[in-house]
This record gives C-alpha cells, sequence and structure tokens, in this order.
C-alpha cells in the first residue's frame, strides 16, 4: 500500500499506531488525527497517556510498545492487515527498535523509528538490515541547521537544498538594509550578479508572495531562495553588521547536539575558534580527546566572569545545548548580553519557539519538533516527493517534487503555468545543474523542482502541475 494524497484530502486514512506520547509523540499523533487518519496511540507512562487522552480524539493504548502482547492491543497482529504504519519514537532505542522489528513480523508495511543512539544513523545499512524505512536522529539535523545559523549569522532560519548547492534563507529587513524602501526590480537591476528569489514576505501578520513592483520595509521578514556561493552577498542586503566571517564560537552543553554542531563547524572552518563549555569533567574530558581542534572548559557555562575571560564579547556565534530548557533560554540570553552577535537557544518543547519576540535571543530551535516534522512529513509526502522543511508561523512548506518524463507541464515557462496564488517555484535541478528560475524559465520533464507555498494551497499547486504524490 502507497499512502496517497496530502492530509487525507481525497485520499486514504491510515490507521497509524504510534508508540511513545513524549513531545515529538503527542505532536505526530496531534497532526496527524487533525489530517484525519486514525490514530492509536502506546505509552506506558499514566501521565502521559491521560494528557492524550484528554487532549486529542485519539485511541490510548498503556503498555510498553515493546511488548507484542501490547502491540496486540494496538491491533498489530498477524492476522490484522488494518496497521499500515508503526511510528517508535520513545527515547529509548531497545524499545523502538524492537517495536519496529515486531510491527514488521505481524506484516506491518512500513515502520519509522526515532534513535537516540547516533550510531544507528551513521551508515543507512542500519534501517535497511532492520526493516526499517525511516531511523532518524534529530540531533543531526538540529546540528545541521545550527551550522547554517551560525555560518549565516543575519539569518533567522536556514535550510540547505540542493544537495548543499542553495538554500531557503530567512532574513529580517534591518533598519540599515541596503535594498529597504526600494522595489525588487530596482534591487535585482543594482545587484545583477546575485541570483535570488523571495518566495514569501511576513509583514505585521500578513504573508504574501511579492512582485516585482514590490518594496521592502524595515521589520519584513523574507523567505528567500539563493545559490549557497552567493548566500553572504544576499546577507549583506538584509543585514549588513551581520554579514561578516565568523572567528570564535561559544558552545554550552557537550551533549549530543554541542558534540555534532562543533564537529560540523570545524569541518567547513577548521581556522574557526570554538569552545565548549561543559560542567562534567569526563564529559569534557571525552570531548577534549574527540575534538583535539575545539578549546573544552569544565565549567559553568553561565558563569559571566568565565565566559568573559574567554572572549564571549567578540564571540560571532553563542549556542546553548544543554539537556534543560529553561537553563538554555537563560544562557541564550546571558550570551547575548554579554555581547555575542549571535545567540541561539536548543529546546525540547514548542511552546518556547515564539520567544524570540519577547527575550533577547537571535534563534531558538526546538530538536523535537525537526524529528516530530520529519516523521509527519513522510506520512504526508512519501515515494518521490518530499518536504524539505515547513514553516509554521506563516503556515507554509517547501515540498521537492520531481517531474515526470511525461509531465503535461513539460515545454511550458513559469509565466504560462497560472500557479494559485501563494505558490511558487523557487528552484530547479536538471542533470548537474541548479536553476533558481525566472517567469521565462522553461520545464522539462525529468526536471526536480523545489516548489513553496501555503500548506492549504500545496495540493493545488501539485495538481496544476498534473503530478501526484504516490
Amino acid at each position: 500500500m502507497s499512502y496517497i494524497w496530502f492530509r487525507v484530502k481525497g485520499g486514504i486514512a491510515l490507521n497509524i499506531v504510534i508508540v511513545g506520547a513524549g513531545e515529538v509523540g503527542y505532536n505526530v499523533a496531534k497532526d496527524l488525527s487533525t489530517d484525519g487518519h486514525d490514530i492509536i496511540v502506546v505509552e506506558e507512562s499514566e501521565e502521559r497517556a491521560i494528557r492524550v487522552e484528554n487532549d486529542l480524539d485519539v485511541i490510548v493504548v498503556r503498555g510498553n510498545g515493546a511488548r507484542p502482547s501490547v502491540l496486540k492491543k494496538a491491533g498489530i497482529t498477524a492476522e490484522s492487515e488494518n496497521v499500515s504504519l508503526l511510528i517508535a519514537c520513545t527515547n529509548k532505542d531497545e524499545v523502538n527498535l524492537m517495536a519496529c522489528w515486531i510491527a514488521k513480523r505481524m506484516g506491518v508495511e512500513h515502520v519509522i523509528a526515532r534513535a537516540v543512539g547516533l550510531e544507528f544513523t551513521d551508515s543507512e545499512e542500519w534501517a535497511k538490515d532492520l526493516g526499517i524505512d525511516m531511523l532518524i536522529s534529530p540531533e543531526r539535523s538540529v546540528a545541521k541547521e545550527m551550522e547554517e545559523l551560525l555560518e549565516v549569522r543575519g539569518a533567522l532560519h536556514a535550510v540547505e537544498i540542493a544537495g548543499g548547492k542553495a538554500g531557503i534563507y530567512v532574513f529580517r529587513i534591518a533598519e540599515d538594509s541596503k535594498i529597504k524602501n526600494i522595489p525588487l526590480f530596482e534591487v535585482r537591476k543594482r545587484n545583477p550578479n546575485l541570483i535570488t528569489l523571495i518566495v514569501s514576505v511576513q509583514r505585521e501578520g500578513r504573508n504574501f508572495v511579492p512582485k516585482a513592483g514590490d518594496t521592502l520595509l524595515a521589520g519584513d521578514i523574507c523567505y528567500s531562495m539563493c545559490y549557497r556561493n552567493q548566500v553572504h552577498q544576499l546577507e549583506s542586503l538584509f543585514q549588513p553588521s551581520l554579514s561578516k566571517k565568523m572567528k570564535r564560537v561559544f558552545i554550552i552543553g557537550a551533549g549530543k547536539i554541542g558534540f555534532q554542531t562543533a564537529k560540523r563547524l570545524i569541518r567547513r572552518s577548521p581556522e574557526l575558534r570554538i569552545c565548549i563549555v561543559e560542567e562534567d569533567k569526563a564529559k569534557s574530558e571525552r570531548i577534549a580527546s574527540e575534538l583535539p581542534e575545539v578549546l573544552v572548559i569544565c565549567g559553568d557555562g553561565a558563569d559571566s566572569e568565565l565566559l568573559l575571560s574567554e572572549g564571549v564579547d567578540n564571540a560571532d556565534g553563542f549556542v546553548a545545548a544543554t539537556e534543560q530548557d529553561e537553563t538554555n533560554l537563560m544562557l541564550a540570553v546571558l550570551g547575548k548580553t554579554l555581547g555575542a552577535s549571535k545567540s541561539i537557544a536548543v529546546v525540547k518543547r514548542s511552546n518556547y519557539l515564539g520567544m524570540t519576540e519577547h527575550i533577547p535571543v537571535d534563534s531558538i530551535v526546538n530538536r523535537n519538533q525537526s524529528l516530530a516534522q520529519a516523521i509527519i512529513r513522510y506520512v504526508r509526502y512519501p515515494g518521490s516527493s518530499r518536504v524539505i522543511t515547513l514553516f509554521e508561523e506563516i503556515s507554509s512548506e517547501a515540498l521537492e517534487l520531481t517531474l515526470s518524463d511525461t509531465s503535461p507541464v513539460a515545454g511550458k515557462t513559469l509565466m504560462d503555468l497560472h500557479m494559485p496564488a501563494g505558490s511558487v517555484i523557487g528552484l530547479i535541478e536538471r542533470g548537474e545543474e541548479v536553476l533558481i528560475p525566472t517567469g521565462k524559465t522553461e520545464l522539462q520533464g525529468g526536471d526536480k523542482i523545489v516548489l513553496f507555498s501555503s500548506m492549504e494551497t500545496m495540493p493545488l499547486a501539485i495538481e496544476g502541475l498534473g503530478e501526484k504524490i504516490e
């Protein structure tokens, strides 16, 4: 059975079992039940089980999801073919892997597992050997996003696309912006070598796709696609004061995210000076041995004298990545107050994401949301199509879609497509070539496109291209 269509509109409602009702499982159950799927949640904690029962329109089965007798209560048996998908997202690898293994043996066609241990996602062979369709570790994707946020300091959000050749970058128009109060066609005229496309603008709570004659204002939040090697040129137009080479970064917390972030930064910029502050002595010693290029200090990340003595007031980036949400928010505020150019807090709870409007922190990254979104994308957009990212603050998403060789839009220019309002094709991959298109760009069969649209309009945009998700 293939998953077809978007949010069950005109398609098939799936029977889905979710093992684990923590922050990830709860949000996945909430979104997929809202989409119209029939959800059964398996949870061992009575407190979490009660929360799900009270808040969501789902069935709850109490017990350990790694036990066949418990999964049987959720409808997973050799005799039954009702369950289409099992999602195991507890914080225990042995539970997640065993639940998926049992489900596969019982005939469940598709299984997804969260991997707490990074070694399970070091190679795709683990998922293949275990028969798991999707084995994902949120720490890797979060570290990748943090790398981009630090590298492009003016960006509020950054997502690599096209294998790193291009990206979607979110910038706020600064007061000293070089493109403030200038029509977009004039911006293009003044910067002929910059290839970029602004796919959406958020202004005073309203979102719109800008036209050539529109003028950007200070405070506007712009969602832009551009080539990766031109992002700093783009950044200099939106945030001139932040567009400079990164030299020093502080990371508080040497857990998986802190370690992965430091590792990625070193790989990209070997000359970068990185300081990791970690209270646990054993962990500090281990990280120091594994990352000899990094200065590792065993100490309190909230010690302002310690931070200042190491030069935090001249830091280009400050990442708070301990295990406690509230601690990370406080530390990110401290880092910003002490003079760090950009501060980022890592959290697990989604209700903290809007706090950048109220506290002096540049970005808040939710690692659980990253995992939950990846799972939801798999269900909503299976097969050859995949959602690159969701922008919940503007109810939009970017979908990667490959046009069939016999696509009805092959040979047509973008201006001839009559795309629904609120949707735009922002990038085309054609063989080894990556294109940021214009209205005169002609589509070809086999093109891999990035379609940006509101969540509600996306099905219409896909229909307009003569494609279907399957």
